[in-house]
């Protein structure tokens, strides 16, 4: 075997010695004789080809190990020369072209081995290094810990702990006035830090640092630590603000300096809405429930109410039996439908199951005034209240009642609102469990945040409120079509304190479409902005400044709209108008930006990492930008304009279709920035020399907008939903019985309400329509259900139910659906976020996003979009390939 090394180490050295090879090596005229004969019996070839072959194969054989094993050559040629794979092995002019264009590639570029193995075993050898430094450095820590600890500790006998540990259990911070002058003394050099002038060098520094002492704090557990990564991200983006105002707006341009004042403007909101969601999260509370008094005497009387108005009795009837289900006795418990559609189906459903029927003569103030029309007939001391689609758990009332037997000023218990189906951005994008939606980041953390100040919101489902505070306040809020906060917010003026218990106990179904869950936000969006103007929380009595702060965060986020356009369509200011809204020099600009950004994420990755992926909340916002900007500017100088809209539910899709209506905002911004791309790229080459720094930057920036826009675009792709029973998955046993008597133990894979899917531990010999007995518990109680098997496979069979009363039906949802362990995993199946894969995945479905609008487009435009897109395959299949060679790693 001969081999070479790689040309470009000694080029006029190997060229030589290659040369000489070539002329002498027997071997490798045998070997091209070989590639040549076998490529020739492949392929046809006319003169021309079978002159250019050899020379082809000769420069080819520069750059890979010559062997004489067929196999070893194919290989070779494979990793070094890809281009001539199908679909362009039968081009031999084209591919005369990628083999010169792929030779002298080669010439500058090394393979790159890429070794298939383990994480850890690949950085192995660098961890070492690390470790070896942090050793060194730990020993050094320690004693400094040491002596901070009997400096700052009365305790002496404490446990080794970092100088950064010592400092943060030192008992003077239990003294409100040293808090007092270390929170003075931190103010005062935030604000030398923030405005003080520094020269691009020092600023560079500056940032460097900071970065450097973030990203060292990135692994460090506990609160410190984040407040530590908080005070630097405050730092830092005040400061970027500061020069902003002071330094980079442009007086003598009146286009620019409006436009940049309208960035500016955008960036502030950014800012205030970043500050406030620090304040907001910084410590959550994770509230644990209160265990009840034993003697269930003293257990006080539950009204449950589940409104509807157009719903399907198909969807209200698991939630109607699940609420019979609730462990609380029979004589403390009353269920009632509130059903604003008055219809006879559900007053018969109503009477046959044993719960209240209630309806009024007319539909005023929507839901607020069906539940206040309620109370008028109901007489329970607590109210729960379950948004019709919602099945609550077993376990609700004894979850959340204890609060109010501890406290008897609590008003208000909420838990999380959980969705067994997917929501339109995790069935259209295929990501359900993969990645957290987007409600986890409000339910999962902001409530925490707010139940830490006294701020906990009222979410209209899954909640208990008393009937005293309510009573004490009107009934529910009807003012705003946003009656739960509204509500909330009136319970705390009065003095009533809530709580929020994170701990799923309620499950139910997602918004069905995309123009459906757009239609939902909208009316959160105008709620938010009608309680802006009607109740406006920095205004009147009896909240305190942090619940003032909560609320007036959460309506801050529904008026994103005007920014999040700013922030997508302001680099083609420079771009198309030639008009600094950032007057700067680019160096500035980049010392500024780029640093504050990265510092921001960080920050924000480790306080929502397992909540909101980096990059994903750009795209819901981009999402709703357009839709909400309406109706909160509408409602912010009316608010009294605007009308209660009902979300619907368990609706069904027939066939993969794109939502060309709902997408037509997205699909003009994401237009202007591709134009702004191309125009770009015409004034580097045609334009000012001195602007392509700037322009650069305004390009790359609108390269991120077009990413974030198509993946807003891969929403409106609504996927297939036939299904009229959502299926969720499980994990706990159960049993059959088989026709022939045998019973077997079985694991419960899945579940809807008309089948289950089950594992055996064995092969099983059932057969599609066996009659099979499903057997599963709930507590002591043993349930036993008819089933029919649908479909089989190795180990797995699916069951329908079919023909069961009403009471199975109420037993069947007490040991699925009602199960008091059923959602406890919702947060589980989620790692922390990692930034550079959350932005990879953004950029997956970026792709997915034009590749939707390709496949959609109309008839008349597929044979010109097939067309472009094989023109631009062709031209990049000419490109040079980095050759990647894979080895295993031991």
């Amino acid at each position: 075997m001969i081999s070479f090394k790689a040309l470009h180490k000694h080029p006029f050295q190997n060229t030589f010695r290659l040369v000489l090879s070539l002329l002498f090596s027997e071997k490798l005229v045998r070997l091209i004789l070989f590639k040549f004969h076998g490529y020739f019996n492949q392929h046809r070839m006319n003169a021309i080809e079978a002159l250019l072959m050899p020379f082809l194969i000769i420069v080819s054989s520069l750059f890979v190990k010559i062997s004489v094993h067929k196999r070893n050559i194919r290989e070779s040629i494979s990793v070094n020369y890809p281009h001539l794979r199908q679909p362009y092995r039968n081009h031999p002019y084209s591919n005369s072209i990628r083999f010169i264009l792929q030779s002298v590639f080669l010439t500058f570029v090394k393979k790159t081995t890429k070794k298939r193995a383990t994480k850890e075993k690949i950085s192995h050898h660098f961890y070492d290094s690390v470790n070896r430094l942090f050793r060194q450095f730990r020993w050094f820590d320690l004693k400094l810990g040491k002596l901070l600890r009997r400096i700052l500790s009365k305790s002496k006998n404490k446990p080794k702990q970092s100088a950064f540990y010592s400092i943060a259990d030192a008992h003077v911070w239990q003294n409100k006035y040293v808090k007092y002058i270390v929170i003075s003394f931190i103010l005062f050099l935030l604000t030398i830090f923030i405005t003080i002038p520094f020269s691009l060098e020092a600023q560079a520094i500056f940032i460097s640092f900071i970065l450097l002492v973030a990203y060292s704090l990135k692994r460090i557990k506990g609160q410190m630590a984040t407040i530590v990564m908080i005070t630097l991200s405050v730092t830092t983006s005040s400061r970027y603000l500061w020069w902003r105002y002071t330094e980079t707006l442009n007086w003598d341009a009146p286009l620019a300096l409006a436009l940049g004042a309208g960035l500016l403007l955008a960036e502030t909101y950014a800012w205030l809405v970043l500050i406030l969601g620090f304040f907001q999260t910084i410590n959550p509370l994770e509230r644990k429930p209160i265990p009840l008094p034993r003697n269930t005497d003293l257990w006080p009387t539950v009204d449950v109410y589940i409104p509807t108005y157009n719903e399907p009795l198909s969807v209200v009837k698991p939630t109607t039996l699940a609420a019979l289900s609730i462990d609380w006795p029979e004589d403390k418990l009353n269920v009632y439908i509130l059903d604003d559609g008055k219809r006879p189906e559900f007053a018969d459903f109503a009477k046959e199951v044993g719960v209240g029927y209630l309806t009024r003569p007319d539909n005023n103030h929507a839901k607020a005034g069906n539940m206040n029309s309620a109370m008028r007939y109901t007489h329970g001391e607590y109210i729960a209240i379950f948004d019709c689609d919602h099945v609550p758990a077993r376990s609700f009332l004894q979850t959340t009642m204890g609060q109010f037997l501890k406290d008897s000023k609590v008003c208000l218990v909420q838990t999380p609102h959980h969705f067994f189906s997917a929501d339109p951005f995790e069935r259209n994008l295929n990501n359900h469990s993969q990645i957290p939606n987007e409600n986890m980041l409000f339910y999962g953390l902001i409530q925490d945040g707010n139940d830490m100040w006294d701020a906990t919101f009222f979410c209209g489902s899954c909640a208990v409120l008393k009937r005293e505070a309510l009573d004490n306040i009107g009934g529910f809020a009807f003012e705003t079509v946003t009656e739960d906060a509204h509500t909330a917010l009136r319970m705390q003026r009065a003095g009533y304190k809530t709580a929020y218990i994170n701990i799923p106990q309620a499950a139910g179904l997602a918004t069905d479409s995309l123009s459906a869950h757009i239609g939902q936000r909208i009316r959160w969006a105008r709620g938010m902005a009608q309680i802006f103007r009607l109740d406006n929380p920095l205004m009147g009595k009896g909240l305190s400044i942090p619940q003032r702060l909560c609320y007036i965060n959460a309506m801050l986020h529904f008026l994103s709209g005007i920014p999040r356009i700013v922030f997508l369509t302001a680099p083609l200011a420079l771009i198309y108008f030639n008009a600094y809204i950032i007057y700067a020099p680019f160096l500035a600009i980049f010392i500024y930006v780029v640093p504050t950004l990265i510092q921001i994420k960080a920050t924000n990755s480790r306080i929502q990492g397992k909540y909101r992926y980096s990059f994903w909340g750009e795209v819901y916002e981009s999402v709703l930008a357009w839709y909400i900007l309406k109706p909160t500017t509408v409602a912010l100088f009316n608010p009294n304009k605007g009308k209660f809209n009902v979300t619907e539910k368990g609706g069904l899709n027939d066939e993969e279709h794109y939502d060309w209506g709902i997408s037509k905002p997205y699909l003009i911004l994401l237009l202007i920035n591709l134009l702004g791309i191309f125009v770009g790229v015409l004034r580097l080459f045609l334009g000012d020399p001195s602007q392509i720094g700037v322009l650069i930057i305004s390009m790359g920036w609108a390269f991120y907008n077009i990413i974030i826009l198509g993946a807003a675009v891969a929403v409106a792709a609504e996927a297939r939903q036939v299904r009229h029973s959502h299926r969720i998955k499980a994990n706990f046993p159960a049993g059959v019985r088989l026709a022939n008597g045998h019973t077997l133990k079985v694991k419960i894979t899945d579940y809807s309400d008309n089948g289950v899917g089950i594992e055996t531990d064995h092969a099983h010999l059932c057969r599609v329509n066996d009659k099979i007995e499903l057997l599963m518990s709930r507590g002591n109680k043993q349930f036993s259900f008819t089933t029919y098997v649908c479909n089989t496979r190795k180990k797995q069979i699916g069951l329908t139910l079919k023909d069961l009363s009403l009471e199975k039906q109420r037993a069947f949802i007490q040991c699925t659906f009602s199960r008091a362990d059923a959602w406890l995993d919702w947060q589980n199946n989620f790692r922390h976020d990692r930034p550079s894969y959350s932005f990879k995945e953004v950029q997956k479905t970026s792709l997915r996003g034009f590749s939707n609008l390709l496949f959609h487009a109309p008839r008349a435009l597929q044979p010109v979009i097939k067309l472009m897109t094989n023109i631009v395959i062709y031209i990049n299949s000419f490109t040079p390939k980095k050759p990647i060679v894979h080895n295993n790693y031991d």
